[in-house]
């Protein structure tokens, strides 16, 4: 009921910017949470960092300071500005939405990843 649609990712140097975008769509009443989530091979999925509807946010302590997450609720749209890449943060990025549907029944729901590669 609530698809997810990333873009954004790609490969950069070391030291370089991407922004990441995920739109949601579907019978969304309201939503909860948003956030950005990232899985190196072999390793556990993780969370990157976090916006709630009362605009807290919540990094990761590897990235605070160089990534930014926002969102427009409104747009149904969450953002992942990344500076200061480091080869560490490679991995395979996913956009998460927590809420209700117009249904009144709550949702948690994720995009497709979107691949970012760190490498010179």
């Amino acid at each position: 009921q609530v698809q997810l649609v990333e873009s954004g990712g790609g490969l950069v140097q070391p030291g370089g910017s991407l922004r990441l975008s995920c739109a949601a769509s579907g019978s969304i009443l309201s939503i909860t949470a948003m956030g950005w989530y990232r899985q190196a091979p072999g390793k556990q999925r993780e969370l990157v960092a976090a916006v709630t509807s009362g605009g807290s946010t919540n990094y990761l302590d590897s990235v605070k300071g160089r990534f930014t997450i926002s969102g427009d609720s409104t747009k149904k749209t969450v953002y992942l500005q990344m500076n200061s890449l480091k080869p560490e943060d490679t991995a395979v990025y996913y956009c998460n939405f927590r809420g209700r549907l117009r249904s009144f029944r709550d949702y948690d729901s994720w995009g497709q990843g979107t691949q970012v590669t760190v490498s010179s």
